[in-house]
């Protein structure tokens, strides 16, 4: 298992409730939102099984900040191989799900 951590700076802080998005299973991943107290970094974890693929979220993650301009929250991704588009498709519900306040 490997771990990435990634950290943004600039985003807009949102205290909202944490959220969970998606499924650990073949294919897929899951998405975890928390606030940070007084921090208003973006930060991310990724545990992934596909080592060597470290550029591969760092590009796929910092189009997501661009994105997203999402501050003062922890974001960890508990990945079991899914492609980057699915990864960018799981980070934009995340964030729908987190900004809107419900539980999918």
């Amino acid at each position: 298992m490997e771990h990435l951590s990634f950290s943004y700076q600039g985003g807009r802080v949102e205290a909202r409730a944490a959220i969970v998005v998606g499924v650990v299973s073949s294919g897929n991943l899951e998405v975890m939102i928390e606030p940070l107290v007084d921090d208003g970094a973006c930060r991310i974890d990724v545990d992934t099984p596909a080592r060597g693929f470290d550029d591969v979220w760092a590009a796929v993650l910092r189009d997501f900040f661009e994105r997203s301009q999402l501050g003062g929250v922890r974001i960890s991704i508990n990945d079991v191989g899914a492609s980057p588009a699915v990864v960018g498709l799981r980070l934009d519900q995340a964030v729908e799900t987190f900004r809107s306040g419900s539980s999918r």
